[in-house]
């Protein structure tokens, strides 16, 4: 096992998908610095512009729950192409964009696009990576996406402030030509196409989940718990959960296999990836904000300083997965999460006073924890499925991942923006004291992600097969 080698072929492929969904990500975090640019060319306010990261969440998180029907219905290549040329139409599309509304078309086309090529890159490692060496693929395909967020920022302020915006999508576009032709050549189909029907009332549950929940996670900043906005959309997601999960149980075809979560292990797992990831995306909007309104930095100092540590986050991720496949996932997976834990812990014990260099090297020590147990948490999680459930544990965890973003962002946001609206002490006074409590609630999520995965272990069971 430990000789078996992966085929070019295969390295090619994953590199070919995982283009698409790095620049997704990248596009995202880049569009962040953005903001206050667009609004001032555009005329719109801060709760529209926004939409540019809320709609794009939106429907990724939509798409990727369909991508084990999609694997199990068409050919990968087919799948590989169309989402490609959307993405590539979306990028043309921001880039000429005359009004605003042309952008939020651009991101949408895009997120379509994201939403098939993510799953896409995990199924072509899980289907076609020998099973001793699984781990460290799974690694590069969460380094390929974790390294968006680490360029993105510093990208985008980099051609904010020297050239235009418009060169965000410009840039990318050789990358996703290049990324075309790769995988045309290198995407090969290997499992049997099934050609069983659709279930659009099942699609409209999960876009009625997905949608209300994301939306009024993404709502909870700026309209009261009790609006529409919030607790109506909760509502209509819990509703089209419900619904979901009704129509899985009583359909020949359903579009995920609810299988997957009977699975005890499997669905431990799974929560702990939704914490870790919930963690991530919630310290990602924190230490900006932080570094710029209590320490006083710019934007684009503040995307250096985080640059180092998403990294060498990034970095360890292959790292991580080659101790899985030769220790096991029991070692990398609690190592990382511990150091999570006490990294989180660390900020905010000092969150009232942290300098540049403290929050530098506190995030550069999270990060190696994140890239230690975050792609490892994915391959032990699946390896406890059987090969015909592979795929639909595959489109649960990157939605769930999708899901995670908005609830970090969204749940921090409230704490600090809170904190920010209290009477007393200065902006940067109001804004340390909310980046402690949310840090706080990010110390609590990180022990859950920790506890989750000790009873994994404790229900895992060793597989040898797909």
């Amino acid at each position: 096992m430990a000789t078996e080698k992966i085929e070019p072929r295969v390295i090619g492929a994953v590199l070919a998908t995982g283009l698409m969904s790095l620049s997704g990500v990248i596009i995202e975090t880049a569009m962040n610095i953005t903001f206050p640019t667009l609004m001032k060319q555009f005329g719109v306010t801060t709760g529209t512009v926004q939409w540019m990261t809320t709609l794009y969440l939106l429907i990724v998180a939509c798409i990727v729950p369909v991508s084990s029907f999609l694997k199990r219905r068409f050919k990968m290549k087919q799948l590989f192409v169309t989402a490609n040329l959307l993405f590539i139409t979306g990028l043309l599309v921001d880039a000429l964009a005359p009004a605003f509304v042309w952008l939020l078309v651009g991101r949408a086309i895009q997120a379509v696009g994201t939403g098939i090529a993510l799953p896409l890159m995990f199924n072509i490692i899980l289907e076609q990576v020998p099973l001793s060496r699984i781990g460290m693929m799974t690694g590069v395909g969460t380094l390929i996406t974790a390294i968006g967020p680490a360029i993105g920022p510093t990208y985008g302020g980099i051609l904010v402030t020297s050239l235009n915006w418009r060169y965000i999508f410009w840039i990318l576009l050789p990358f996703l030509i290049v990324s075309f032709f790769v995988g045309l050549k290198t995407i090969q189909q290997v499992s049997p196409i099934v050609h069983e029907k659709f279930d659009g009332l099942s699609m409209l549950t999960v876009i009625a989940t997905f949608g209300g929940l994301i939306y009024g996670f993404s709502s909870l900043g700026s309209q009261p718990l009790l609006s529409w906005s919030v607790l109506g959309a909760w509502i209509v997601g819990i509703l089209g959960l419900l619904g979901f999960v009704f129509r899985s149980n009583h359909v020949e075809h359903p579009l995920i296999k609810l299988d997957t979560v009977k699975n005890s292990a499997f669905a431990w797992h799974l929560a702990a990836f939704f914490l870790l990831q919930t963690t991530a995306l919630g310290l990602s909007f924190i230490l900006p904000n932080y570094l710029q309104l209590v320490d006083q930095q710019t934007a684009f100092i503040a995307g250096l300083v985080v640059l180092p540590g998403a990294v060498i986050g990034a970095a360890f991720s292959p790292i991580g997965g080659q101790i899985l496949d030769r220790f096991g996932a029991k070692k990398p997976i609690v190592l990382g999460l511990s150091i999570v834990t006490v990294t989180l812990l660390a900020m905010t014990a000092f969150a009232r006073q942290l300098p540049v260099w403290a929050v530098l090297g506190l995030y550069i020590a999270y990060m190696v924890g994140i890239g230690t147990a975050f792609g490892n948490i994915m391959t032990a999680g699946l390896k406890q499925l059987r090969g015909d459930l592979k795929a639909d544990g595959n489109a649960l965890m990157n939605a769930m991942q999708q899901f995670a973003g908005a609830l970090g962002t969204a749940v921090v946001s409230m704490i600090i923006s809170a904190s920010q609206a209290s009477g007393q002490g200065s902006t940067a006074v109001k804004t340390a004291v909310g980046s402690q409590w949310a840090l706080l609630v990010l110390v609590v999520t990180g022990a859950l992600a920790l506890l989750s995965m000790l009873m994994a272990f404790k229900l895992s069971r060793p597989t040898r097969t797909r």
